[in-house]
């Protein structure tokens, strides 16, 4: 993106003071690539954004406003944002706040009184770069075509850019490699087409248990990958319970032929682990072969 191709910013603020503080960060100087508009509520924020004006690039959206306040606040603006990029502004004592609006669909927040002209800008401008990378990402052939979950290329691109963002805000996260059990076993059984029924099960069940925001991947075969920053939502005691009974219910259908399961490696991974996300991968897959063994060990077959 070009240092200085103008970025249209629909600003979301009640606050007269807080909403002078942005425009004179943003367009204090005439040359600045900013062109700002301002509404007071989510209302007009929604009419704005679906009226035939110029399209907006990235929206700067308080937490609370006269007419919502908090995630429904985020889901809402972000449910209408079109192709714009959404970054949050909280107080400084809603911190938490603003991690859970990134699981909401922001890409990412400030925390009012902490913020300058140049973290603001450097902001809005990763926020617009990370979401324009990710639809191009997946408008081209990143995508497989069977679960419609990204393949390999798509998924080591987009969690790239992800794993620059934990990293930046100091923020750890979660690197999954899932393994199909039993997809051999399946296919020779039942026929190509019914493990190709279960390979996009397996994908559906993924999608259930992550957010929005997190990214999965088929890898190739019975290989599956994601990606999710750590949260209270997300950390791998969660991710496995979730998966857990997510396996369960299915399994519980009747008439299955066959149970549905995975094998998991997961990585937690500090923000300073300066590791690749192709080595992260790798030793989330070392782990997941692990517990594929202790499986063969207790007699599971996997």
């Amino acid at each position: 993106m070009s240092a200085r191709q103008q970025l249209d910013v629909l600003l979301v603020e009640d606050n007269p003071g807080d909403a002078r503080l942005v425009a004179e960060m943003l367009v204090g100087e005439s040359a600045a690539p900013y062109r700002l508009s301002h509404v007071t509520t989510v209302r007009a924020a929604i009419e704005r954004l679906g009226a035939d004006q110029s399209p907006v690039d990235v929206i700067l959206l308080d937490l609370s406003l006269p007419d919502e306040t908090g995630l429904e606040t985020v889901r809402r603006v972000v449910a209408a944002s079109g192709t714009a990029s959404v970054v949050v502004m909280t107080g400084a004592n809603d911190e938490e706040l603003g991690m859970s609006a990134l699981t909401a669909g922001a890409q990412d927040y400030l925390v009012k009184g902490q913020v300058d002209s140049r973290l603001l800008r450097r902001a809005l401008r990763y926020a617009v770069g990370r979401h324009r990378l990710r639809r191009e990402l997946e408008s081209l052939s990143l995508k497989d075509d069977l679960t419609g979950l990204s393949n390999r290329r798509g998924f080591l691109a987009l969690a790239e850019q992800q794993i620059k963002f934990a990293r930046r805000n100091k923020q750890s996260f979660l690197i999954l490699f899932l393994d199909l059990d039993q997809l051999k076993y399946i296919n020779d059984t039942f026929g190509h087409g019914e493990g190709n029924r279960a390979l996009a099960e397996a994908a559906d069940v993924l999608r259930g248990c992550f957010r929005q925001s997190d990214i999965l991947a088929r890898l190739g075969g019975d290989e599956f990958a994601a990606f999710a920053l750590n949260t209270a939502e997300t950390n791998e005691t969660a991710m496995r319970t979730r998966l857990e009974a997510a396996l369960a219910d299915v399994n519980d259908e009747p008439d299955r032929m066959y149970p549905l399961d995975f094998s998991v490696g997961i990585m937690t991974c500090a923000p300073q682990d300066a590791r690749g996300v192709e080595a992260l991968l790798e030793r989330a897959d070392q782990l997941m072969y692990q517990e594929k063994r202790r499986k063969s060990e207790n007699g599971v077959r996997s």
